[in-house]
């Protein structure tokens, strides 16, 4: 049961500059090995190999161009399914736009992002014909075409029909590197969403790089695949690495799923590390087994220093609990405290921590697993270079990047565009700092940094992540008010009754391990948890 990980070597991985060359590439070396588990239209599980998404896609790319679409922007519509992921590729390995849209957006500002983008098209799923009958009825709406998910293998027919009649095929038509591939809307935590674009080059040199520094397996993916992290991590990642992935459809099965298919690995954000380290201790507790587990700890770490790697072993009934195979977890989107990195290494479970945004495709920075930090986002992926921009005594600034995965700009926003760039270098907008060995560490948000009135800029991330180590803290964020650094708690107060009591002392705890200017001086408590974004970000302009 020893972890694989140390004993394996990243695949090789071509520079490519198209997806079309990335799918190509990833058909050729896959053919009829297995691609994607998922439940089908009558809800049965279903496979299919790479040659037959292949055939899938194919089908529908000929569609599209059949229909007049070459060179259209494009919207895919859906929860997370095999058919979205095969409506995504039909236009992404063509001369075509994709406008991956967030199903869970309200209806008006779904049909406001059809208006803002001048869609011409739309792949959409029966639980959104009421969105779509919205957007027939606003003239500012230009859709052409409104293709039903539903109808799949149909329009694959009408597209191997058009062959048959001596249509050119679309895959044959040459793909410019630089051209438009995607308008991506963020779910920003403030203002406005901005439409993102970015190229063939952008997305595809993103997705060799990382997966150029990366050992993976087959994987469970449950990120919603409008969000370019599950693209890096699970869309093209399988044509790169030639692994399978099991298509979740909720979130609510995925410890039924990780027990059903055995996942190797899958991708997250922190809130899911965060939420299985926490499980453990949970789960130990509730048995009577929290001192079993310390002292496997503490003989696990004795035996490591002398060269002995027992942890998949000792924290067997750990590992079976998710799946018996997992060995890795790939995490972005948001800080990570350590605590939580360290705690599911000592367990035998590696966390790959990187850095990412949508601008950049999104990756940027990774660690490796044989080159890591922990608490750091990792080193520069091969395909960009990173900076810091006026760093402070501590290092810290706002961090840049240069790179084939920096985006084309905002769409239909030029101001935008270019107050983002520093000449060459895109502003993040994040703050963080760079050590002696290249490694980066994410310390926050620029727009959400806390300015004292002695100078010192304060993340309010690092802070929460902090408190958020509290077992019945269920959330936290830490501002600014009256020039003081105020914590304002949601409390898991119905498995801890007296959390209301307790966190002012627990709050203190925390605070003598920090320096004074970091430490919460107002603790504040709520009801009901805090409003948040679509991607379970919570909105800091909430009140």
């Amino acid at each position: 049961m020893k972890t694989k990980l140390k004993n394996r070597k990243p695949p090789y991985v071509p520079n490519l500059d198209t997806l079309k060359e990335v799918v190509l590439y990833g058909v050729e070396k896959g053919g009829d090995r297995k691609q994607f588990v998922f439940y089908n239209f009558e809800n049965e599980v279903e496979t299919k190999s790479y040659n037959q998404v292949f055939h899938d896609l194919k089908g529908l790319g000929q569609m599209l161009y059949g229909r007049g679409l070459k060179g259209k922007k494009i919207a895919v519509l859906s929860e997370n399914s095999y058919y979205w992921i095969a409506c995504y590729y039909s236009i992404i390995t063509g001369d075509n736009v994709c406008i991956p849209l967030d199903p869970k957006l309200p209806d008006d500002e779904i049909v406001e992002l059809m208006v803002r983008s001048g869609c011409d098209a739309i792949y959409y799923s029966n639980d959104f014909v009421k969105t779509v009958e919205m957007m027939k009825a606003d003239d500012n709406v230009k859709i052409t075409e409104y293709i039903k998910i539903e109808d799949f293998y149909s329009l694959i027919d009408e597209g191997y029909k058009r062959l048959e009649n001596g249509e050119e095929c679309y895959l044959e038509d040459k793909i410019d590197p630089d051209s438009l591939a995607f308008i991506v809307y963020t779910s920003g935590t403030t203002g406005k969403s901005k439409g993102v674009m970015l190229s063939q080059k952008n997305v595809a040199s993103d997705a060799c790089a990382s997966c150029s520094t990366m050992i993976a397996g087959h994987a469970i993916g449950f990120l919603p695949l409008h969000h370019t992290f599950s693209w890096v991590g699970a869309l093209f990642s399988c044509y790169l690495m030639s692994e399978w992935g099991f298509v979740c459809r909720s979130l609510k099965d995925i410890q039924k799923d990780m027990a059903e298919y055995h996942p190797q690995n899958f991708s997250g954000v922190p809130l899911a590390v965060e939420t299985v380290y926490k499980k453990i201790w949970h789960t130990a507790k509730r048995n009577k087994k929290e001192e079993v587990l310390k002292k496997g700890l503490k003989i696990s770490k004795f035996l490591m220093k002398l060269g002995i790697d027992a942890r998949r072993k000792i924290f067997s009934e750990i590992i079976d609990n998710l799946g018996g195979e997992l060995e890795m977890i790939i995490c972005g989107g948001a800080y990570l405290d350590e605590k939580y990195e360290r705690g599911m290494y000592d367990f035998g479970i590696q966390i790959v921590n990187g850095y990412g945004i949508t601008e950049c495709s999104p990756a940027v920075t990774c660690n490796r697993l044989d080159n890591f930090k922990f608490g750091s986002a990792g080193l520069p992926l091969p395909c960009n270079e990173i900076k810091i921009a006026d760093p402070d005594e501590d290092g810290v600034g706002e961090i840049l990047v240069k790179g084939t995965n920096v985006m084309l700009g905002y769409y239909d926003d030029e101001e935008a565009t270019k107050e983002a760039f520093d000449g060459e270098w895109f502003k993040t907008g994040d703050y963080g700092y760079i050590d002696e060995d290249g490694f980066l560490f994410f310390k926050g948000r620029k727009k959400n940094l806390i300015v004292l009135s002695n100078g010192k800029n304060v993340s309010p991330e690092e802070i929460e992540d902090k408190l958020s180590s509290i077992d019945y803290v269920k959330e936290v964020v830490v501002y600014e008010e009256n020039g003081f650094i105020t914590g304002e708690f949601f409390l898991d107060t119905q498995r801890v009754p007296d959390a209301k009591d307790r966190i002012k002392d627990d709050v203190n705890e925390i605070n003598k391990k920090m320096p004074h200017y970091k430490q919460v001086t107002v603790v504040k408590t709520r009801d009901e948890e805090f409003p948040k974004t679509t991607t379970l970000k919570i909105l800091r302009n909430y009140k």
